[in-house]
């Protein structure tokens, strides 16, 4: 009997500071500790996020000894080619390149998108079993998805980034592919309620019915998050001992991923 391929799970948008990598990581060692074999793929040649705390996961294993869950990773540059036809062939030679090493061999293939509209970003859109999309609790990250009326904060219109994962969707589906899961994951959350709040839930509330994607609320905002990064660690490899926050971070984690029906 053949081995299931992996289940391509997508990280995008096309907005910075959403806390996109931080929630990849704990995705990824959270499949990790559940005994899945996961492969990292970081399409933001630039920055690198997700690669980088990664690059300090692996010094702090070397550095301390710690037996620690580790995924396989690489980084995919974007074409540096001529013409844009050019640079479009390379892109997706590497992509699938990339695709091909880890699809036999793995369980999940995590991949982190850039936040910018690239070629390569939408080659992983359209192959993304599951779709995840962070954004913050506000009006500006919510125009990512759609134009929100002033006077009642109903959606008038879809975004450019909305219609590029329809065009995804009618891509999978002519591929004779499952139908994509799109999570929309509200982030970088604040631990009190607020009027603003309220009408961001509204507005995505109607925005899932026209649009059909599904959301739910993502990792709180707390300092411990940024502390994480230089050690490569995630709330997972931290001690819950003295410290109600770190285990309601936990929590926080495992409820997400298990809204994600991943595993």
């Amino acid at each position: 009997m053949d081995k299931k391929e992996a289940r391509i799970i997508v990280l995008g948008n096309e907005k910075g500071g959403t806390g996109k990598s931080t929630l990849a990581m704990h995705i990824i060692i959270c499949l990790l500790n559940a005994g899945k074999k996961v492969g990292v793929i970081d399409l933001d040649s630039r920055q690198k996020s997700v690669a980088r705390y990664l690059q300090n996961r692996e010094l702090y294993i070397e550095s301390t000894g710690k037996d620690l869950v580790m995924p396989t990773f690489r980084v995919v540059p974007q074409s540096t080619a001529g013409s844009i036809k050019e640079r479009e062939a390379d892109d997706q030679k590497k992509f699938q390149k990339a695709l091909k090493k880890y699809k036999s061999g793995m369980d999940f293939i995590v991949i982190d998108c850039p936040g910018n509209d690239t070629y390569l970003s939408r080659l992983a859109h359209a192959l993304a079993d599951t779709l995840i999309t962070p954004l913050n609790d506000s009006f500006v990250d919510l125009d990512l998805l759609g134009e929100v009326a002033a006077s009642d904060y109903q959606v008038k219109k879809l975004s450019c980034y909305s219609e590029m994962v329809w065009d995804s969707r009618k891509f999978r589906a002519a591929s004779g592919l499952p139908p994509m899961d799109w999570v929309v994951v509200r982030n970088r959350l604040a631990s009190l309620g607020s009027r603003n709040n309220k009408r961001v839930h509204g507005a995505l509330d109607a925005l899932q019915k026209r649009v059909m994607f599904r959301y739910m609320p993502g990792l709180y905002e707390r300092v411990i998050y940024k502390e994480l990064f230089p050690s490569g660690l995630t709330i997972l490899d931290v001690d819950n001992a003295n410290s109600l926050s770190n285990v309601a971070a936990k929590q926080d984690v495992r409820s997400l991923v298990d809204n994600l029906n991943l595993i």
